[in-house]
């Protein structure tokens, strides 16, 4: 691993989806007592509603001050809307305001739906037309927006004809480096050279197996070589945030969080992506 320069340039927040069916303060908390300094909340409708548009400036105000508390900063937020939908392009123009009252500097989507959208097919062409409706907006508040690599659009070089056609500079990649695996099949290593010069976030999330398995343990537990990604994103000149996500098993993600222990696995977990990334010098 090759040693950082003594200013670290790239933040490491952790995703609160990584406490999935767990109240924000509780992921927070988690967060915070592992050492990150930097948190992505989701404002992911029907799925992890963290912080949700329809907060009135009081709610926003208590999590702003409980944000002081623990000693944390927003990095991103995690509005993940399907995009050729016309109501939720709209659900997505209200995250973009929602990041636009906390200045948040950069919201996250895919491009369907995220975790309800297996059988979706999106074309090219509306998912530019559709994108290109929401740069006002990214322009007035100074916002990025970033595509997931997920679902249909599963690999960076898919992701990177889009990108290329809406020609932003406040539309890039947002590259996880498992989900390439997970719904492509191939290694970060080699997908990302396809797409780097439009990657302006990163989800940081390793995987156990090189196929469409559920098994997303905390960095440094499974077997992809996040330590080479990185190395490789230093080497371009990558200077933008990485969020560490853990989606764990399927059976754990998607139940109920309501057995005993459930929260100390999200906790560790946030705990050993921690220790991994300090043990590699990113923290």
């Amino acid at each position: 691993m090759k040693k950082k320069e003594e200013e670290k340039k790239n933040i490491i927040a952790y995703s609160t989806n990584s406490y999935h069916g767990f109240t924000l303060l509780e992921a927070m908390e988690g967060i915070a007592r592992a050492g990150f300094k930097y948190i992505e909340p989701c404002a992911v409708r029907g799925w992890t509603e963290h912080l949700m548009p329809e907060m009135h400036d009081d709610e926003i105000l208590w999590y702003s001050k409980r944000l002081i508390e623990y000693d944390l900063k927003i990095a991103g937020l995690s509005g993940h809307c399907n995009l050729t939908d016309k109501d939720r392009l709209e659900d997505f123009k209200k995250n973009i305001i929602l990041a636009s009252r906390m200045s948040i500097p950069n919201i996250i989507t895919s491009t369907g739906e995220a975790h309800f959208g297996e059988e979706e097919v999106v074309a090219d062409d509306v998912l530019v037309e559709n994108i290109s409706t929401l740069l006002p907006l990214l322009e007035r508040y100074g916002i990025t927006m970033t595509l997931e690599t997920h679902g249909e659009y599963g690999l960076g070089e898919q992701l990177y004809r889009v990108t290329q056609r809406v020609g932003s500079p406040l539309v890039g990649i947002n590259y996880d480096t498992a989900n390439v695996v997970f719904y492509g099949g191939v290694s970060p290593i080699d997908d990302i050279k396809t797409c780097v010069g439009d990657v302006k976030y990163v989800h940081l999330k390793d995987k156990v197996g090189m196929d469409n398995s559920w098994n997303l343990p905390a960095v440094g537990k499974g077997e992809l070589p996040l330590a080479e990604f990185m190395d490789y994103m230093d080497e371009q000149g990558y200077d933008g945030v990485y969020s560490v996500e853990v989606e764990y098993t399927e059976d754990y993600c998607m139940r109920d969080k309501d057995q005993p222990g459930d929260l100390d696995i999200a906790n560790q977990a946030a705990k050993d992506a921690y220790d991994w990334l300090k043990s590699v010098g990113r923290v």
